[in-house]
């Protein structure tokens, strides 16, 4: 315990009594004898900012992870004084503010205890490079879980972990390696049945101890700038990803080709390669959207150049392969060649645009050119002059999308990886270190790329994608998680980074699939190409050191099967669709741990093999070789095996058969699951029907399907598809609602209505009260029907199949 005399403790300074309380609208300020300012801002009412000062003054407020265009306001706020607290209560939380010692208290409004200080803010003076060192403790409660963090390679529950966030250039990294290619400070609390949010808005080096050192203590802190955190109350766990969504953002919808396959390597060249690899996808009818060109198209690795012996007319190249359906995505790098001779260097020289070291000479760094420079992208007219340079990548040359790389920013040949901490850049005119800029540097490049793109592509829309990033990159670009290995061990790395990326905010995520180091076996290869499918972003992307890593690399038996799961991809592509326009509405994660799914069920806390993509799809993976099938946890309700239809109940751990062809994969009971069918790749063929496969439940569901033009804005002005289905199943009959809005006009007329697991046979149909005979509908022995997509109600009645008689002569009904 703390008194008003034990200000320091082992050369940490605490705050003492407050003296002083002024509130000024949604903020709160507590002033102590000893000058620390506590600010609180009620955000909305399940988020609430904590921000810290000491010796009685605030910085500048700037943060580059907060969106602009973030929602704000709340339903009701009170306060209220008592002799020992100050108590801010909101309709959905209540914070005590102790006035002994400065500590915090979050509780529901039933006095739950949510989240409290332990040491609470605490900070020690940084002799070496100036200001403080910023500390907060957090008492763990009792059986807290935790998770989150961004793309840590470690068990999905961090409960006994520590771990830091400073972007690093980190190649064929291993379990458990920190820190990796992401900073993301955010993480997620569960105890209890009720879970909350943390994230730490400080782009200094930080790190989180989630009771590693002391077991009844959680605790974060920053090796410089504010004590600044953000607290979103769930109590469901997605609701609290959902509120940090809406502070830092959620990307606009990409184009539906980004959601199909993409393949790349390091590198494909010349011209004749390129061509020839996606030939050989056409002629396998191996569905693809994309082909990526890495440094190697680059005229001596420089940016926006090109090579031209190895691609000598790379407009019309683009344009052929467009034509044959691949859109072509570039590397650009940060790192600027060092040649008077090169205009893009030469331009940046003349503008002062490159990062300069504290006593003033340019900061330079070998990477593939040599020795380079780098521009500030924390500074404004650089990010301007950065966007412009896309202009003929992507307006004369056709470039469909760009991928930045080694953002971090990677500089080789220094123990470091990267740029000397002495390093200034502009920070949007807040002029820092890089020990303050290092965090965010590669998101300011990607957001820069991001800008250029977007402009120069309209009025399709951007397609980006980056390896760095800090909270609030999802804003401008996808991403994958870096130099992987071809190890099972990656697999199921890959496996809990996706999720974990997602419950961090960033869904739109994937991986290298088959790893970039080293060389896949033919059955790793197909196992991870079953997991990657079901990813946001599916691209197969090796070093090619090691071999070849097509799809059909590794003879027949795996090329089909890899077949099989791209094409399912594309079959599922409305219903990725949906679940990505549900995140950029609502912020809700695209992909979803069991424990997220049902996290009253504390056999979900620490499971890290099972996910739910979007809504009700259940996908665990096979993750050692040789295996026939795996152990999984069902989580509660009743669950469809997608592959034979049989219903399963869960709440379990039970065997599923997998073999080589196969990875369990299972649909919600009442679930409607839309499909389009196979194409070689988004647009080649008009949609003339869409299949929705029902699954049938005593009960109800609902269900969704979002569809538009799949590129441009026109769906920002009403020109979108949006069809709500209500499910309800009886024991006889089964009734599907479908409410609409929108007024883009679907290419197909009609719905494939496949029902799936119906315990009757059909003997009536209605639509909108309407009967209509079994052959009007097209009803068939597989009870599917075809129907008019514009219907409003659909009701199926039937009478309870006959028993089968077994070999004894008995019936099997369990209702006798």
């Amino acid at each position: 315990m703390i008194t008003n005399t034990d200000l320091e403790y082992k050369g940490n300074l605490y705050p003492n009594h407050i003296v002083k309380y002024i509130r000024d609208k949604d903020k709160f300020y507590f002033t102590t004898e000893n000058g620390v300012i506590l600010e609180v801002t009620v955000v909305q009412d399940r988020t609430i900012r904590f921000r810290y000062a000491t010796e009685h003054t605030f910085p500048p407020d700037f943060s580059y992870a907060v969106d602009p265009n973030a929602r704000r306001g709340y339903n009701r706020l009170e306060v209220l004084e008592t002799k020992t607290e100050y108590i801010i209560e909101t309709s959905k939380i209540q914070v005590l503010v102790d006035k002994k010692s400065l500590r915090t208290q979050i509780s529901d409004l039933e006095g739950n205890i949510i989240n409290e200080d332990e040491l609470g803010f605490h900070w020690e003076e940084n002799y070496e490079h100036g200001g403080n060192t910023v500390k907060m403790g957090k008492i763990t409660q009792h059986s807290e879980s935790y998770y989150g963090m961004g793309d840590k390679a470690t068990h999905s529950n961090l409960k006994g972990k520590r771990v830091s966030n400073w972007v690093t250039d980190q190649y064929a990294y291993g379990k458990d390696q920190d820190p990796l290619y992401k900073a993301i400070p955010f993480y997620l609390g569960l105890h209890g049945g009720k879970s909350y949010g943390i994230f730490f808005d400080n782009s200094f080096k930080t790190h989180f101890d989630f009771a590693h050192e002391r077991r009844n203590t959680t605790s974060f802190w920053a090796e410089g700038g504010e004590m600044n955190y953000y607290f979103f109350y769930g109590p469901e766990m997605y609701k609290a990803v959902r509120a940090y969504t809406n502070l830092t953002g959620a990307p606009e919808l990409p184009p539906l080709w980004a959601l199909g396959f993409h393949q790349s390597k390091w590198s494909y060249f010349p011209e004749s390669q390129v061509k020839d690899i996606a030939q050989k996808f056409r002629d396998e009818k191996i569905p693809c959207d994309a082909i990526y060109l890495d440094i190697d198209y680059m005229d001596g690795f420089r940016c926006f150049t090109w090579d031209k012996t190895k691609f000598p007319e790379p407009k019309r190249m683009i344009a052929e392969l467009e034509k044959d359906g691949f859109k072509t995505v570039v590397m650009i790098d940060p790192g600027i060649k060092i040649d008077r001779d090169y205009w893009v260097y030469r331009e940046a020289l003349e503008n002062d645009y490159f990062c300069k070291r504290a006593d003033g000479p340019y900061m330079k760094g070998k990477v593939w050119p040599g020795e380079c420079n780098f521009p500030d992208f924390t500074n404004p007219e650089v990010r301007e002059w950065w966007a412009g340079l896309y202009k003929e990548f992507m307006v004369e040359l056709g470039v469909h999308a760009v991928w930045n790389d080694m953002n971090e920013p990677a500089v080789m040949e220094v123990p470091t990886k990267t740029a000397p901490l002495d390093t200034r850049h502009n920070y949007d005119g807040h002029p820092c270190s890089h020990r303050k800029a290092h965090n965010v540097y590669g998101m300011q490049m990607v957001r820069a790329t991001y800008e250029g793109v977007k402009k120069y592509v309209y009025p399709k829309r951007p397609m980006v994608i980056t390896r760095a990033a800090y909270s609030g990159t999802q804003r401008f670009s996808s991403t994958w998680t870096g130099d992987n290995v071809a190890t099972w061990e990656h697999l199921w790395i890959s496996n809990v980074q996706m999720q974990r990326m997602s419950m961090s905010g960033y869904s739109f995520v994937g991986c290298d699939i088959g790893g970039f180091a080293e060389q896949p076996s033919g059955e790793l290869f197909a196992r991870w190409i079953q997991l990657g499918a079901f990813h946001p972003f599916f691209r197969v992307h090796s070093s090619g050191d090691h071999g070849d890593q097509e799809p059909w690399s590794f003879g027949k038996e795996i090329t089909d099967i890899v077949r099989k799961f791209i094409e399912l991809r594309y079959q599922l592509l409305p219903y990725l669709y949906t679940m990505f326009w549900r995140y950029t509405r609502e912020g809700k994660p695209m992909l979803q741990p069991i424990v997220c799914y049902d996290q009253e069920d504390t056999q979900t806390h620490f499971r890290t093999d099972e996910f739910i993509f979007g809504e009700q799809i259940l996908v665990c993976p096979v993750q050692e070789p040789n295996a026939k099938g795996r152990r999984m946890y069902i989580p509660r309700g009743d669950w469809y095996n997608y592959w034979n239809n049989d219903m399963m109940e869960g709440g379990k751990e039970t065997w599923i058969e997998a073999d080589i062809d196969s990875i369990p994969v299972f649909i919600k009971a009442g679930a409607i699951i839309p499909k389009y069918p196979v194409q070689q790749y988004v647009g080649e063929k008009e949609i003339e029907e869409l299949v929705l496969e029902v699954y049938y439940t005593e009960g109800a569901e609902n269900s969704t399907v979002y569809e538009d033009a799949n590129d441009g804005y026109s769906y920002e002005n009403g020109k979108y598809s949006l069809r709500n289905f209500k499910f309800s199943g009886k024991k006889n009959e089964l009734t599907i609602q479908q409410f609409k809005d929108g007024s883009f006009i679907t290419s197909y007329d009609t719905f494939n209505i496949r029902l799936l697991g119906l315990p009757f046979e059909i003997s009536k149909v209605t639509v909108d009260n309407e009967e209509v005979e079994l052959e009007e509908v097209n009803f068939d022995q597989d009870n599917s029907i075809i129907i008019s997509k514009d219907f409003t109600q659909l009701r199926i009645r039937g009478k309870k199949e006959l028993p089968e008689e077994d070999e004894t002569g008995s019936t099997n009904n369990e209702d006798e």
